[in-house]
């Protein structure tokens, strides 16, 4: 059923910067402690575990924002934000009075860029999804494999968890089609074109797979297609501002033609935006019960949330 008090909840946390006396992850036991006393000990040993510090920070993140949602929006003690998994194994939290899920969230993460979807207040099964890309993160390599073994080696070796024609058209239509690439673009400017199309529909399709709870080992991968997609132009500024002030309209792709078991999908809602001229977000919804209210919500932009604003919530609902 519909409810009238539906909160979509979006939000962006760059951990680049956080504990920058942290350089390696053990580090983060002194630097991070106030952090890290807010988790259980099996999140602790599960961000303490990472080679790198980087993705300790992200993870460590992830794992936050997941009871701060929870907490904040279901209104529950933070110690009391007891989160299980589904039957695909996907993050969940259930009301232990009601068996409900109040909140439903996803978080994802790369390059130091931690994103949170969720959707609160809905009476009735919701599905959420989201992926943050960066499409330069990889450049240097990418562009090593592609000059070395060529575009189409490059689009092959990724080729199982793309759909049975997306491959074929990231290797022969995409310049052809897709809006955006100087008149006079050579080389490098060529390949990064094509990198950030990749990423692209990469993002796109994380984003619905997250959605449907199933990971990209998912046995029907090659049944979803996203068909001429378009890559969002590269944002100015590091946000994402309101649609109706999006320096370019180009910034924010509502409008995807999906295909599964060659059938048209027609009760996802997802968003595609830019975010300044290396990242992009992309969130995916559904509700399966009335598909009509998930394809009614404003998926706006995404808003940076501080960590400061994180820890000092958490240790107000301690109780």
């Amino acid at each position: 059923m519909a409810s009238d008090n539906v909160k979509i909840i979006q939000y962006l946390v760059d951990t680049r910067g956080l504990w920058p006396k942290a350089t390696k992850t053990k580090d983060l036991e002194n630097e991070a402690s106030r952090a890290l006393a807010l988790l259980t000990e099996d999140e602790k040993k599960s961000v303490i575990r990472y080679y790198f510090v980087a993705d300790a920070k992200m993870s460590l993140t992830s794992h936050l924002l997941k009871h701060w949602v929870v907490s904040k929006y279901a209104d529950v003690p933070w110690w009391e934000t007891k989160l299980t998994r589904d039957e695909k194994t996907k993050p969940i939290y259930r009301d232990p009075a009601t068996g409900k899920q109040p909140v439903a969230f996803n978080v994802s993460h790369q390059c130091g860029i931690v994103a949170l979807v969720a959707v609160a207040g809905y009476d009735g099964q919701v599905d959420v999804g989201t992926d943050v890309v960066c499409t330069t993160e990889r450049r240097t390599r990418d562009h090593r494999v592609i000059n070395t073994e060529g575009w189409g080696k490059f689009v092959d070796m990724h080729a199982d968890v793309f759909g049975r024609s997306e491959a074929h058209y990231l290797k022969s239509d995409l310049l052809s089609t897709q809006p955006g690439l100087p008149p006079l673009a050579r080389g490098e400017e060529i390949v990064d074109f094509k990198l950030r199309c990749f990423y692209t529909l990469w993002c796109l399709r994380e984003a619905y797979i997250k959605m449907t709870g199933d990971a990209l080992l998912a046995p029907w991968l090659k049944d979803l297609e996203f068909r001429r997609f378009r890559a969002p132009s590269p944002g100015q500024a590091f946000e994402q501002r309101p649609d109706g002030e999006a320096g370019d309209k180009q910034e924010v792709i509502k409008d995807h033609e999906i295909l599964f078991h060659g059938n048209k999908v027609d009760d996802a809602n997802i968003c595609l935006r830019s975010l300044g001229p290396d990242y992009m977000t992309c969130t995916a919804v559904r509700t399966p019960g009335r598909k009509e209210d998930a394809l009614a919500w404003d998926l706006g932009p995404f808003e940076f949330l501080s960590m400061e604003q994180i820890l000092d919530d958490a240790e107000a609902r301690m109780s």
